[in-house]
């Protein structure tokens, strides 16, 4: 069976990325939705690539001879069979309890884990924990007018157009508006409470934090997914330290399900 671990870790990790990406929208908790092909197209070929290693350690073994197939009876005894330098490496060496031969080490197979619990056990988005570790440092950058929002209320908008709007738009187009903003529940050290969404470019590894401070209403449990309804309340200077983050008066917070794609595209 070890013989044939480079064509199972092969197909397993191919599976993984396919369960993930072609089979459910899981792969949103990692990366941008435009990467779904590519995820796809990886995932076939390395479970293609897993049979054609199968089929060629199989046909390899059946072309084996007798004297190669056989234990060490049918070889004949040691004195027949030479010593490890009369027998050119061909057997297996064993060091340190460590088997190494043309499967190679055992310890190998621990590669195998990974790809089983991205299988089994795909591990969740990104959430608070996440978030916190990025300091809430903004510099004084592209302060200045910004489009026209539409009309209606209330406006629904991503975290990440609130946040730069709130600090950055000197024409204070979000005073008097109503605005909807969907993320999960984050805390602060002073008891405040945020609504928060991570903001992908490429994958989760780049994800930065969008937030805004929630004020009029208790807080749900940390990573709560909630929507929450309110007006901009303005402070600070726009592009100052003191604009960040926003702060939402909200009139409503309502639980709502984690979306398929727990990101914002920044």
């Amino acid at each position: 069976m070890r013989r044939y671990g480079p064509a199972v870790l092969l197909a397993l990790v191919g599976a993984a990325i396919l369960r993930v990406s072609l089979f459910s929208e899981l792969y949103l908790r990692y990366v941008q939705a435009g990467l779904r092909p590519y995820l796809v197209v990886s995932g076939v070929g390395l479970v293609l690539l897993g049979v054609v290693v199968g089929v060629v350690v199989r046909t390899a073994g059946e072309h084996d001879g007798p004297e190669e197939r056989g234990g060490p009876e049918e070889r004949g005894g040691p004195e027949e069979r030479g010593g490890p330098e009369e027998r050119g490496g061909h057997e297996e060496e064993q060091h340190d309890g460590h088997t190494h031969g043309p499967a190679g080490p055992r310890v190998a197979w621990l590669l195998a884990l990974p790809a089983l619990a991205l299988l089994l056990f795909p591990p969740p988005a990104l959430g608070s924990y996440s978030a916190e570790r990025e300091a809430a440092q903004r510099a004084a950058q592209g302060v200045g007018g910004f489009p026209a929002l539409p009309s209606g209320n209330p406006l629904d908008l991503t975290l990440g157009e609130f946040g730069s709007r709130a600090v950055y738009d000197s024409s204070r187009s979000l005073k008097g508006r109503t605005v909807r903003l969907t993320g999960f529940v984050t805390r602060g050290d002073d008891g405040t409470w945020y609504v928060t969404r991570l903001l992908v470019s490429c994958c989760a590894a780049d994800a930065t934090t969008g937030k805004a401070e929630v004020r009029g209403a208790d807080a749900p449990p940390v990573d709560t997914w909630v929507t929450v309804t309110g007006t901009w309340h303005p402070k600070g200077e726009p592009g100052s330290a003191a604009a960040w983050p926003p702060v939402l008066d909200v009139t409503s917070v309502r639980r709502v399900p984690q979306p398929d794609n727990p990101y914002e595209k920044r």
